[in-house]
């Protein structure tokens, strides 16, 4: 049983990495990482040059409205995935935050960053 938890976590730890490194790609498109600030990165004003009219301008400006929740959402999701491979390397990962039962691995599989059971999920939703 030890040998088939290690497989299952070191399968869980690559999923976790390929993801992390997904989602740094996706934020290094329109972001630059803070370096005063650990795990947080600032959304970039997009640059269409000069731009000629009004309407160029508010383009830009939708544009870094629209990329700020996805920002955000991006860096939420980067820091739970740091969360669950700290809990990897503590030993702790596939355990419910609230109740302290292990978490369906089918719930893993969907979500590799949970820290709830569905049960204690659906409670605090």
């Amino acid at each position: 049983m030890e040998k088939s938890n290690a497989n299952y976590k070191l399968r869980f730890k690559k999923l976790l990495e390929k993801q992390k490194v997904d989602i740094e790609k996706q934020l290094a498109a329109f972001t630059k990482k803070d370096t005063n600030l650990k795990g947080d990165y600032d959304t970039q004003f997009p640059d269409f040059g000069t731009p000629q009219n009004s309407d160029e301008l508010a383009q830009e400006v939708s544009l870094y409205e629209n990329r700020l929740p996805v920002e955000f959402t991006l860096e939420s999701k980067l820091q739970e995935i740091g969360t669950a491979l700290e809990k990897i390397e503590k030993g702790k990962y596939g355990v419910c935050e609230k109740c302290g039962k292990a978490i369906d691995p089918k719930r893993l599989e969907t979500k590799p960053e949970a820290k709830y059971c569905v049960k204690c999920k659906t409670k605090t939703s």
